[in-house]
């Protein structure tokens, strides 16, 4: 079968959910290598985690200078151009965007984005908020494909992992160079795209002094705290942790929405969501139509009630 590569997604020695998704697509396509990139040692920690899922060749591209940005694309170029890949897959986050884009331009491939599933034949796209499906196929011989978080469902195979060191290609003189690097500052909570429970407020919440009631609630079951769009444009919450078609895209075991009405622009963006859990005053509100459980209410009385009744279980 053709080799199809797969850009690991890691942050200090943990493989974030996303690539094991981009394995599993990838299965479906060819035989998938995992490509690592980052300093010396990172993929000692990564091995059995991407051989558990499917990867059959690792890909170790270690380099202790880290002054470059996107370093990624010159290993992946590299790596079109040696082995010839039926096709690169990479997380359509922010930072794999910004890869894919270059890669394809360095390599004049075709560039498939955000898609929601790959095969033989192309891709799948979900456009317009999840009203239409488009399917999209590459004219040349090694696509680039960005799939979109949570679109998969990860399936664990076995691979034979096989590490193959490859040489990081020298950066030109004139790319950009990284003069600063500022960590996240994210609290305890789990990060919103890696969460199983996701606990997000919308308009309803009434303002950012109020969102507190969703932070607790998300804190007393151990998830990440989300926000809606008009939330995020209202000044309720910061624009990070926006889900939706112009933000983040989850797929938790448990969504809970509180006061979020529902529109499709935010559906798009957790409607994945294996139990969805909708709370809202308006018994029409459009997030009722996709939710496993409904309640119509006041979420400043269900949310804290929710919120005890949990503490008095974990008691």
């Amino acid at each position: 079968m053709a080799e199809v590569l797969v850009l690991v997604d890691h942050v200090e020695g943990e493989i974030k959910k996303s690539t094991y998704e981009l394995l599993t697509a990838a299965r479906a396509v060819g035989e998938p290598s995992a490509v690592v990139v980052g300093p010396a040692g990172t993929a000692g920690k990564l091995g059995e985690g991407l051989k558990a899922h499917g990867a059959e060749k690792i890909y170790v591209a270690e380099s202790g200078d880290e002054a470059f940005l996107t370093p990624e694309v010159d290993v992946l170029a590299a790596l079109i151009e040696s082995a010839s890949p039926a096709s690169v897959l990479i997380s359509a986050t922010a930072d794999g965007k910004e890869i894919a884009g270059r890669l394809a331009a360095r390599t004049n491939s075709a560039l498939l984005t955000d898609v929601v599933g790959v095969s033989a034949d192309g891709a799948t796209h979900s456009i317009f908020g999840g009203a239409y499906i488009a399917e999209a196929k590459s004219n040349t011989a090694h696509p680039v494909i960005t799939l979109r978080p949570g679109s998969v469902e990860i399936e664990e195979s076995a691979g034979a992992g096989a590490e193959e060191p490859v040489a990081v290609p020298s950066s030109d003189a004139r790319s950009a160079k990284v003069t600063s690097r500022e960590p996240i500052t994210g609290g305890d909570r789990p990060e919103l795209t890696e969460a199983s429970v996701v606990v997000s407020g919308g308009r309803g919440v009434g303002s950012a002094e109020d969102f507190n009631v969703v932070e607790e609630l998300a804190d007393a079951l151990g998830g990440a705290v989300g926000a809606s769009r008009a939330a995020v444009d209202s000044g309720y919450y910061p624009h990070q942790f926006q889900v939706g078609q112009t933000g983040k895209t989850v797929s938790p075991q448990l969504y809970i929405a509180l006061g979020i009405s529902g529109a499709i622009q935010h559906r798009a963006g957790m409607q994945t969501s294996k139990t969805i859990i909708a709370v809202n005053k308006d018994p029409e509100a459009p997030i009722f139509e996709i939710a496993d459980f409904g309640v119509v209410g006041d979420l400043f009385k269900v949310a804290p009630q929710l919120k005890d009744e949990i503490a008095k279980r974990k008691g």
